[in-house]
């Protein structure tokens, strides 16, 4: 499916696929437009995305560029893990865990950053730049490295240390913004007018978000070219969580798959939590808001898609439901704890809402269940500091040992 243009997602109005992002006759969100899927035979497409590489490039007859730019760094092809033990704590019989923290630089960011970066190279950009809660930061810099670009990284002052750290370290421009993400984007909206650079989520936003699709394919391709029957995934700005549902329509379309699109559950932070409050409302736009939570790289109060996640939601037959901080926190520990991955605040956000859609009963015993975490525990310690506590004993046999009774005591 080759792209055609850049397409209004309001209007329909239809641009040229150079670098740009809304629509000059209503001001709507541009997305990539492709050409009609061709008579193409299913099975021998199967066979030139098998015979492809381990990344997200096997599925390149799906994407807006011809290919990665020479040294990029291999993004996608992460584990979809069977996650028993979750399940039967959940009460539930298949409950799959694709793990994106096995990325890079260990987020999902990985993946857009790959798409945006290989078509910013198309056009001829030397600088690229984003607009960031903390994983895009990182995914840009090192991206940007990689491919012996310049780059400038935007991010809210109070960002965790460890996703300040783990950007700065690629020889990026660090800009700390004293501000909220919102208005670190508006600031980098306002700098895209000025300078000729490729701002991943800004003017190369429509290539950047179709990276977000390589997450349905490789569920899909794991489940042995197979759908889930419900998908449980963060939202932020939106993006991500209609994204997927667009992959795997388009390999309905492509009669890569048979059946049904999945139920899809969105998961946010009660701090900052727009969509999941104009769901509860019945409303179809979203309010903004001021963000407070723990859930940083979900901390966008004005999410651009947020209107087509609601869309999606409630079509799908789903919902999307918001988490305090303390059930984030229990949601970290309930993954580490039953699968042995750490997720950072944003996984916990979407494993505390798969528990609270099992335990309200939304969720067939039966189904198969597709949880998506975003991110790697270490990026946000800070979460899990003083969740629990190491013995302190003395180098003695006979100090353990009191100590091993003391707690299964308490135990």
């Amino acid at each position: 499916m080759p792209p055609e243009s850049l397409r209004c997602r309001e209007c329909k109005t239809t641009y040229p696929l150079d670098a740009r992002y809304v629509c000059e006759c209503c001001f709507g969100p541009l997305e990539v437009a492709y050409a009609a899927p061709t008579a193409a035979d299913p099975d021998e497409i199967k066979r030139r995305i098998q015979a492809g590489p381990h990344s997200l490039w096997r599925y390149r007859d799906f994407l807006p560029v011809q290919a990665p730019p020479r040294g990029a760094l291999p993004a996608g092809w992460t584990p979809l893990l069977r996650a028993d033990r979750l399940a039967g704590e959940l009460g539930l019989r298949e409950v799959w865990i694709k793990n994106d923290a096995a990325n890079p630089t260990h987020s999902f960011k990985d993946r857009v950053v790959s798409v945006a970066l290989a078509r910013a190279h198309e056009l001829g950009f030397d600088t690229l730049a984003c607009a960031s809660t903390g994983n895009l930061a990182n995914a840009v810099a090192a991206h940007a490295a990689a491919a012996g670009l310049n780059s400038y990284v935007f991010i809210p002052a109070d960002l965790e240390e460890q996703k300040v750290l783990a950007t700065g370290v690629y020889g990026t421009n660090l800009v700390a913004v004293r501000g909220t993400y919102d208005d670190v984007n508006r600031l980098c909206t306002e700098i895209s007018g000025e300078h000729e650079w490729a701002f991943v989520n800004i003017n190369m936003r429509p290539y950047y978000a179709e990276g977000s699709k390589t997450l349905a394919f490789e569920t899909a391709e794991q489940l042995g070219f197979e759908l889930p029957d419900r998908v449980v995934a963060p939202i932020a700005s939106g993006s991500l969580f209609t994204k997927i549902a667009r992959g795997f329509e388009e390999w309905l379309a492509a009669g890569l798959l048979e059946g049904t699109p999945p139920t899809f559950n969105g998961a946010q932070a009660e701090g900052c939590s727009p969509v999941a409050s104009a769901f509860s409302a019945g409303h179809d736009i979203c309010r903004p808001v001021k963000p407070d939570t723990i859930a940083k790289s979900l901390a966008i109060g004005n999410p651009a898609d947020g209107p087509y996640a609601l869309d999606l939601a409630r079509r799908t037959g789903g919902s999307i439901d918001s988490v305090s901080d303390e059930e984030i926190r229990e949601g970290i520990r309930l993954l580490a704890q039953t699968t042995g991955i750490f997720t950072e605040t944003a996984g916990g956000v979407t494993v505390a809402t798969l528990r609270k859609l099992a335990r309200r009963g939304d969720i067939d015993r039966d189904e198969r269940v597709v949880a998506y975490i975003t991110g790697e525990g270490l990026k946000t310690l800070d979460a899990v500091r003083g969740t629990f506590e190491a013995w302190q004993i003395e180098p003695t046999l006979e100090s353990f040992e009191q100590a091993s009774q003391r707690v299964a005591a308490i135990a």
